[in-house]
């Protein structure tokens, strides 16, 4: 296993356990994803990241409830489901009913955000919360200490195989300080542009969760690639 020595102090959280990596389905041959979800089953990865997508919130459409229900019996790792989506307010229950385990909005999607947070603790999901490229970490103030995990997009959301996003490192810093001035016990979520060129980078900048589509699926043996972006950890 990697553990990643981390420096205590208000800009470093403690890293208690290895990193996860979550392979991203929505970079699998959707002609088959039964292989697909069976692939990841039998690979070290505890999570399995399922993107959903309406059109509307993002310039495309993914999949959404009836997929996640007829994948669920397939694997019995963690489902870490992302809404992009316009209202994901309407739909918390129906995604626990459905098999999902932690639960992600968008914080540009949520306009009471708060109130979605507790609605998916409810429905007894994980919350996670996404920020886009472009929105700052402080908007995270008032909620980080409610939340289970932040997903920073290190790519413009819609798409899968975009180029990493640099500036992820300043904001994945930024982060860690803020949940240390507040006690937050959030997990850090990195999705976009995650490969073998920068997987180490970011767990050494504090990442605990790493989304990889592209360099999972797009490999000629995907589980070699998860092993090997989980530093050939056992999980």
């Amino acid at each position: 296993a990697i553990f990643v020595p981390v420096r205590v102090g208000p800009q470093h959280h403690v890293r208690s356990m290895p990193h996860i990596v979550a392979p991203s389905l929505l970079s699998a041959d959707f002609a088959n994803l039964q292989a697909a979800v069976e692939l990841v089953d039998r690979s070290v990865a505890p999570w399995l990241h399922l993107d959903v997508m309406d059109g509307v919130f993002v310039p495309n459409i993914s999949f959404g409830l009836p997929v996640i229900k007829a994948i669920r019996p397939h694997t019995k790792k963690v489902f870490d489901v992302h809404l992009m989506i316009e209202e994901p307010q309407k739909y918390v229950q129906d995604f626990r009913d459905a098999g999902t385990d932690r639960l992600t909005v968008h914080m540009e999607a949520c306009t009471h955000l708060h109130r979605t947070v507790q609605s998916i603790k409810k429905a007894g999901m994980k919350a996670g919360v996404a920020l886009n490229p472009h929105t700052p970490v402080r908007t995270l103030e008032d909620i980080i200490a409610d939340i289970d995990l932040v997903c920073l997009m290190s790519v413009n959301p819609g798409f899968g195989g975009q180029s990493f996003i640099q500036n992820t490192y300043n904001k994945i810093t930024a982060l860690q300080e803020l949940i240390a001035a507040r006690g937050a016990g959030c997990l850090i979520e990195i999705d976009g542009g995650v490969g073998a060129n920068n997987a180490a980078d970011l767990v050494r900048h504090g990442a605990d969760v790493l989304v990889a589509g592209n360099s999972v699926f797009n490999t000629p043996d995907p589980l070699t690639a998860i092993a090997a972006l989980s530093g050939g950890q056992d999980n």
